[in-house]
């Protein structure tokens, strides 16, 4: 699909982290008219984007944010997120005073206080941001971002994000956002694992199961899981998507703040459980909605 961008001010802007998600958003911020400079740990892969889309190239996450207005992230776990933004070639010990730091991973809540109040205390902005609508999202430029921070930074960054958004949302205090997303992978998880109970027990009663998704997607059961996994899953495809490895990091952090906050989550915890039976079968990048392998 063709993505269209609101017409808004060139911005200069960096982006660290051009893995599947990273690539495809910073590119949608260079279709939009903004000044890019990335920065990613396979130097190749950066070179590789600004064949693609044009820009430049740092070769430390210092030299990508410098000048820059807003440098966006988008890595792996908390370790990879301090290392792209702590220490002498960090992304905060090149950034000038007002700068704004987007984080799109998946991350702690923790980690994103921490980096916070690091932030702060350098005359810099901090958001955590992490997104849903996977790869295809990224791709589209439709994802949906929930951000925890200060309202100021968040209204600056907010129009620079839609160019690889539909929705971009402050929901709290440093922290929120993550939480929010934490919250998202809850509610995906129950429903990828009653999807593929539903749908094991259609094909165990001899159903026509793909028609029974038509029939039953068109009342209260519909959900985008149903409607973008559900015949891929009767078909048993499921090399694509977000990948079982990245559920169980997420759940982990989910299972982790649940400890925390004293929050009761039984029904994810089991599903994560269920996601450690599919990596043991090898289903490690399998799409999270292999869930349903466990039941043929």
């Amino acid at each position: 699909m063709t993505k269209t961008y609101d017409s808004i001010p060139s911005r200069r802007v960096a982006f660290l982290g051009l893995g599947v998600m990273g690539h495809p958003m910073a590119g949608h911020l260079a279709r939009a008219g903004h000044q890019v400079t990335v920065y990613n740990r396979s130097s190749a892969k950066a070179q590789a984007w600004v064949a693609e889309y044009g820009g430049k190239a740092a070769p430390t996450p210092r030299e990508a944010a410098a000048g820059a207005e807003f440098v966006f992230a988008c890595v792996g776990n908390d370790d990879d997120l301090r290392s792209v933004v702590l220490g002498a070639d960090g992304a905060f010990a090149g950034m000038a005073s007002g700068a704004v730091f987007v984080d799109h991973t998946t991350a702690s809540a923790e980690v994103a206080r921490e980096l916070y109040g690091a932030a702060r205390t350098l005359g810099l902005q901090f958001l955590d941001a992490p997104v849903s609508g996977g790869q295809a999202g990224a791709v589209n430029g439709l994802l949906t971002v929930m951000c925890g921070g200060d309202a100021e930074p968040f209204a600056a960054m907010q129009p620079v994000a839609l160019a690889f958004s539909r929705a971009v949302t402050l929901v709290g205090a440093p922290g929120a956002g993550q939480l929010a997303k934490m919250v998202n992978q809850i509610c995906i998880a129950g429903l990828v694992q009653a999807l593929s109970e539903g749908i094991a027990f259609g094909q165990k009663a001899g159903l026509d199961m793909k028609q029974v998704l038509d029939v039953i997607g068109k009342g209260a059961a519909q959900s985008w899981q149903m409607d973008n996994r559900g015949k891929t899953m009767v078909d048993g495809q499921f090399n694509f998507g977000f990948a079982v490895d990245w559920m169980r990091k997420d759940l982990g952090l989910v299972m982790d703040e649940a400890r925390r906050n004293g929050a009761r989550v039984p029904v994810t915890a089991l599903v994560d459980q269920f996601y450690a039976d599919v990596q043991a079968a090898g289903g490690n990048r399998f799409d999270t909605s292999s869930l349903v392998t466990r039941l043929k």
